[in-house]
């Protein structure tokens, strides 16, 4: 697979993850009324992130918002938390991928860049996945937990439990909403490396001798010996005079007494 294709079949994966995880939040299906021991009601509820409804036989339907927000059960306000933010995060990546597509080509932007933009854009993607499959499944849970607890009540006689939720149809977008998003996240990493220029590391210098070759000879050393001819003429002085190991000896002021 080339790795523009990869990258804009992770591009569109990934839309269709985001734009899912956005109508699943929106739905109100989130929990359903379980009708297995009364199939046959007046009443139908279900329940959403955002408000619960109730329709009628007659077709008519009643939703009510939540009004409060802090006497919502902890796990209920984390679930919204989660989806809002694999929604933010979703929206993001798809911004920065669109600016990262191999086949756009925006002003002098070179192909390490778009592929640094590839790759946070996958992440973002990735994690936007995990987010709204965790939200789905911490509700999940809960419906499980009522739904059992419901169940034992009613077998032990206890009236208090009325009604029983079971798994509304807004879980079963998310679900596959953020695995759509995880997989075209996972994509996106992917068609990152193909977006990397192929350039070795470390550049081979070879030096090469411009003149002749020249040979040294290893030999005895003989020191350093001075040329003692002098240079005579105007604005030259004569050279002091050499001692036996061939260092400059200077007149001291002793001499001139």
């Amino acid at each position: 697979m080339s790795t523009t294709l990869c990258q804009v079949m992770g591009f569109l994966v990934s839309s269709l993850g985001v734009a899912g995880s956005i109508v699943a939040t929106a739905m109100d299906m989130w929990s359903t009324q379980d009708l297995y021991d009364n199939p046959v009601t007046a009443v139908f509820q279900y329940q959403g992130l955002w408000r619960s409804c109730v329709r009628q036989s007659s077709g008519f339907t009643e939703c009510r918002p939540y009004f409060t927000i802090l006497g919502l059960p902890a796990m209920f306000q984390a679930v919204r938390a989660l989806m809002i933010v694999g929604i933010v995060l979703g929206i993001l990546g798809l911004l920065v991928c669109i600016f990262a597509l191999k086949c756009i080509r925006i002003g002098t932007m070179e192909d390490s860049a778009k592929a640094n933009m590839t790759l946070t854009s996958g992440i973002m993607f990735i994690v936007a996945g995990l987010c709204a499959i965790t939200g789905v499944s911490v509700f999940a849970n809960m419906l499980v937990t009522n739904f059992w607890m419901s169940t034992s009540n009613m077998y032990q006689g206890m009236q208090n439990v009325q009604n029983r939720y079971t798994f509304g149809s807004a879980l079963f977008v998310g679900w596959v909403a953020g695995g759509l998003a995880l997989v075209g996240g996972i994509m996106m990493c992917l068609a990152c490396k193909g977006l990397i220029p192929e350039e070795s590391r470390y550049k081979a210098v070879s030096y090469n001798a411009s003149g002749r070759n020249i040979s040294y000879r290893t030999g005895p050393y003989k020191g350093y010996e001075p040329d003692t001819k002098t240079r005579k003429g105007t604005g030259y002085e004569e050279a002091p005079p050499r001692s036996e190991d061939g260092r400059r000896s200077y007149p001291s002021k002793y001499d001139y007494v």
